[in-house]
């Protein structure tokens, strides 16, 4: 087909329904030589839900106007993201995105073929990449990094170096990958921009770059991965499907911010050309709609009711999940998905062995029990005193590595000496919402070995000899993961990983058997083995 078209009408494929595209003359020039290089890539954080149909119609647009299409699976990004994808997680949450992307395509019939499929760290960690990341920060300030990042990149109060990172690391994977432009959400506009800036300056040409609108989810915002009733997954059941469907924001007569109405204009009508309202025969009977402008038009007169409009899109939606659904009913499949997102609820106190966007202020996906979660840190207690209100309570101050000490409400003092606990080294978890203990508030919680009987005994952990304040605890194989901000409460995350801490045969402390440590070595304790950490 691509043969028989002439560069308009190519170029009239490439940008229809598009927001915006920038570096439209340049496309043009193109299409007049060669078929045009295009790339979309993904950060393989979350999983993909329906929006994601958005982009893949699209790129079936562009396989019918000719173009040779890259998909990038971003793993590196997905980690630099505020580490939306834990380290241990990136490989297995590649071969997820990978497999799903291509039911998604296949469902849509997309050649597979026509496609060529990259992932991130086959050459962002090779020399010559590293060496322009490089050249590229000496060149790109703080404040042009911040802001072509604050659309995409999760914004959080104490923002991560990697984050500064991301936008001209994406920047740099239009050179490597050889194309002409980059596609993506509007949302990716100020990281577009930042490319056309900064590229030339490393002597790489400029790209053109084409926008998708961003789709409202069923909620009327955003669709999100982190926000359940925002979105449906692409393995949700025809059941959760018609229950997801039936809460989406729907007004009759409005057209503005309306998830279902935006689903039927950017994913149906570029697929199928058409679209089929059906309804009662005593309120009209169906109607095939070859126009999204009427459908639109009756939809804002109420000549289309929501329910009829809800009810339409399910039963095309369903056609569309279908085959992935058989896809993924394979034995397979269903391994990779349980372990690339694990369900924390199923496994108690399971590992990441794996935000965007829940506990703790980071996402839905990053839910599942890591050890890397909890903040702890070295301190050091500089002062001991009772507390004016509770006899068996005393109050410690420790300096955790920040500029003012945390205040600690404990009952340590019963079974340690005031004089011992004076200016030791101590462990202090972090990111416990603070709690007010008989009108103090407790800012952390020192963390102690105890062994409950008669009487009951317990010890403060020893960090290493040599330790600071500050420094960060860590489970080995859990080195690469980044605490919550604040733990939530309500997920119960620290009571869930502290049922796995022990103090082993040799005093060491571990979580399932691997030891927690600073980068001077163990965490011990000084007499209870087999003891429990709390």
């Amino acid at each position: 087909m691509a043969d028989q078209l002439s560069p308009d009408e190519k170029l009239h494929l490439i940008s229809r329904n598009l927001q915006e595209v920038l570096g439209e003359d340049k496309v043009k020039q193109v299409l007049q030589e060669r078929e045009l290089k295009v790339y979309w890539g993904t950060a393989t954080t979350g999983k993909p839900h329906v929006a994601y149909f958005v982009p893949m119609s699209k790129i079936a647009d562009f396989l019918k106007a000719g173009c040779e299409v890259t998909i990038l699976f971003a793993d590196l990004h997905a980690y630099l993201d505020n580490m939306k994808a834990p380290w241990e997680l990136l490989e297995l949450r590649v071969k997820y995105y990978e497999q799903v992307i291509k039911a998604m395509l296949e469902s849509i019939g997309v050649p597979l073929d026509k496609l060529k499929f990259v992932k991130g760290t086959d050459y962002q960690l090779s020399r010559e990449y590293t060496l322009d990341v490089y050249r590229l920060s000496s060149m790109v300030t703080e404040h042009d990094a911040k802001k072509a990042g604050a659309e995409v990149v999760k914004q959080v109060e104490h923002p991560l170096l990697s984050g500064l990172l991301y936008p001209g690391l994406q920047a740099l994977d239009e050179e490597y990958l050889k194309v002409d432009a980059q596609f993506g959400g509007v949302d990716q506009r100020k990281i577009f921009t930042l490319a056309e800036k900064y590229l030339p300056s490393l002597g790489y040409a400029k790209r053109a770059h084409l926008m998708n609108p961003m789709v409202p989810g069923l909620t009327g915002a955003k669709m999100s991965s982190s926000e359940e009733e925002s979105k449906i997954d692409l393995l949700d059941s025809k059941e959760d499907v018609k229950k997801k469907l039936k809460k989406a924001f729907c007004e009759p007569g409005n057209i503005q911010n309306n998830g279902v109405l935006s689903f039927v204009k950017y994913v149906l009508f570029p697929l199928r050309g058409e679209f089929c309202i059906k309804r009662d025969p005593k309120w009209g009977g169906d109607k095939i709609y070859t126009d999204f402008e009427d459908v639109e038009k009756d939809f804002a007169e109420e000549t289309i009711h929501p329910g009829d409009l809800k009810a339409s899109v399910e039963v095309a939606l369903n056609q569309l999940l279908e085959p992935i659904r058989k896809k993924f009913e394979s034995p397979e499949l269903r391994k990779l998905t349980n372990s690339a997102y694990p369900n924390p609820s199923k496994t108690k106190g399971a590992g990441k062995g794996a935000k965007a966007g829940g506990g703790g202020g980071r996402g839905g996906e990053d839910d599942e029990l890591a050890p890397s979660r909890l903040d702890i840190r070295v301190g050091k207690i500089i002062s001991v005193e009772k507390h004016p209100d509770a006899d068996s309570l005393y109050l410690e101050k420790i300096d955790v590595g920040e500029p003012e000490p945390r205040t600690v409400v404990s009952g340590l003092v019963a079974y340690v000496s005031q004089e011992d606990l004076q200016d030791r080294m101590v462990l202090v978890l972090c990111n416990l919402k603070p709690q007010k203990m008989r009108g103090i508030e407790s800012q952390a919680m020192l963390l102690c070995a105890s062994i409950e009987g008669e009487p009951r005994r317990v010890e403060p952990l020893d960090p290493p000899e040599g330790s600071s304040p500050g420094e960060q605890v860590f489970v080995e194989g859990y080195e690469m993961g980044k605490p919550d901000d604040k733990l939530n409460p309500k997920k119960k995350v620290w009571e869930k990983l502290q049922v796995d801490l022990k103090i082993s045969d040799e005093c060491a402390a571990q979580w399932k058997d691997k030891h927690l440590m600073t980068k001077l070595g163990q965490i011990t304790c000084k007499t209870l083995k087999g003891g429990n950490i709390s």
